[in-house]
């Protein structure tokens, strides 16, 4: 089908206006979050509706045009930027960010794609609810985003990533029919849970143009702390004692290096050190009902026992709700810091937690060999064993010669990785970044498995092109 012609029926399906198909028009469109890939396209479309997404989709399946899907634009891995050739058009679902449902008493909230993340938080927190997904992107990140890469963030450890979050999906297939999956129910024991084939696959077998997500009753408390630790090690020992004493009720235990926080004083405003320095530290954050002073103080004797075992070196306890926004904003912007700082080689690794320590200790010692004056930035989700392990030099020079080598270094972290029983890849998703990576460390039956689904549900092979597989 000519690129002109199909413009013209998109934009009939769309409106014109809607209908993006200059080059300045489509550029923040075509470049992903790190400046990293570039690609290009026919058009950008912005559908607000789901049937027009299912005629947009229908229209380019007819003409065997590949198709884009992308929501806030945040990928991590290029999984929402077209290829360079020119000859896909992109579905940016932005305009999709309706609300539909808010059910208190069966907690859950029916929400389209193109619904930014924050304001899905806000929407249940008027209803006296709690959406628990929480990302440092959380402003411009879109849910169909976090769907499509099964996003996970600080408080997996315990309420799970966004596929437990997820109770039921609207997609639009690649032929252009909807699959309309938006049941709220806890049980449907009928058969393939279908809505799981589409979570976690980058857009790769259809689109995502709405979704019941579940809720949970809006914390009364809680209570924040900074915590100062000598190694990785003491880190997974506290947070044994802090889920024997507490349970459920911890919400979060993030991983913090010291040259992870450096950065973030560095080049954020008003950032100030919490603590004197140290090796490592914890974020460590609790929630309940009851008093918050009640659990703050418990928290309190928690750390002084800590304190005088030895288990900690010092911690900071917020004492207010801005003290705890400070406190987290020390470990949300180390990404911001990062970029700032300059291009690194990121790894978002999972491993078991209990080996988080030996893949530290013997990642750190590999690199350093390997690239003598390295700087390794490591924090991450301890509660879930998801590690942010990045790399870089503190020259320009040395660091584009350095960054020159990623596939060096990558493949002494993947390695070790794989020997440790982990994943390459834990919340960002594969994208373009890692897709030949993946063919290595994914068993053929694997491999195999994937394509016979995106062969199923997209047997021409236009969704998302270049990524996943």
């Amino acid at each position: 089908m000519q690129s002109e012609k199909l413009i013209e029926q998109l934009s009939g399906l769309v409106g014109r206006d809607n209908v993006l198909v200059s080059a300045a028009a489509m550029v923040p469109y075509l470049e992903d979050w790190r400046g990293r890939y570039r690609g290009g396209a026919i058009c950008v479309v912005r559908p607000e509706t789901s049937a027009e997404v299912s005629a947009v989709v229908a229209a380019c399946a007819r003409g065997g045009v590949p198709i884009v899907p992308q929501g806030g634009n945040t990928s991590l891995c290029g999984a929402a930027t077209p290829d360079t050739s020119g000859t896909a058009v992109l579905v940016n679902l932005s305009r999709m960010k309706r609300v539909r449902a808010i059910d208190p008493a069966n907690n859950t909230i029916t929400v389209e794609a193109g619904c930014v993340l924050s304001s899905l938080q806000e929407a249940a927190v008027a209803v006296g609810r709690l959406f628990p997904l929480s990302l440092a992107s959380e402003g411009s990140c879109q849910i169909g985003g976090n769907l499509s890469t099964n996003a996970g963030g600080v408080q997996v450890l315990r309420y799970g990533n966004t596929r437990e979050l997820t109770l039921g999906l609207e997609v639009v297939l690649p032929n252009g029919e909807i699959w309309n999956g938006l049941r709220g129910l806890r049980k449907d024991n009928t058969g393939y849970d279908l809505k799981h084939l589409f979570i976690g696959a980058e857009g790769t077998l259809g689109i995502i143009t709405a979704a019941v997500m579940r809720l949970f009753p809006l914390p009364q408390a809680r209570a924040t702390a900074w915590v100062a630790i000598d190694s990785p090690r003491s880190a997974v020992n506290l947070l044994a004692g802090l889920q024997a004493a507490f349970g459920p009720s911890l919400t979060a235990c993030e991983l913090v290096s010291d040259i992870s926080l450096a950065l973030v004083l560095k080049h954020i405003p008003g950032a100030l050190p919490p603590l004197s320095s140290s090796p490592w530290y914890l974020l460590i954050e609790l929630s309940g009902g009851g008093e918050e002073s009640v659990l703050r103080e418990t928290l309190e004797v928690f750390l002084g026992n800590a304190l005088v075992q030895g288990a900690i070196g010092d911690a900071a306890l917020a004492h207010s709700g801005e003290q705890a926004k400070r406190l987290w904003g020390l470990r949300e912007n180390i990404g911001e810091a990062q970029k700032i700082e300059g291009l690194s080689i990121k790894h978002d690794i999972s491993v078991p937690i209990s080996r988080i320590p030996e893949f530290i200790e013997r990642a750190d010692k590999a690199l350093q060999q390997a690239f003598p004056e390295i700087r390794i930035v490591a924090f991450g989700h301890l509660g879930d064993g998801n590690l942010h392990y990045n790399q870089s030099k503190s020259g320009a020079g040395d660091n584009a010669r350095f960054i020159a080598a990623e596939a060096d270094v990558n493949h002494i972290v993947h390695e070790l990785v794989h020997e440790l029983g982990g994943s390459i890849s834990a919340e960002h998703g594969i994208g373009q970044l890692k897709r030949e990576t993946l063919l290595h460390y994914k068993s053929p039956v694997e491999i195999e498995m994937m394509r016979a689904v995106k062969r199923a549900l997209d047997p021409q092979g236009l969704m998302n092109p270049g990524k996943l597989l």
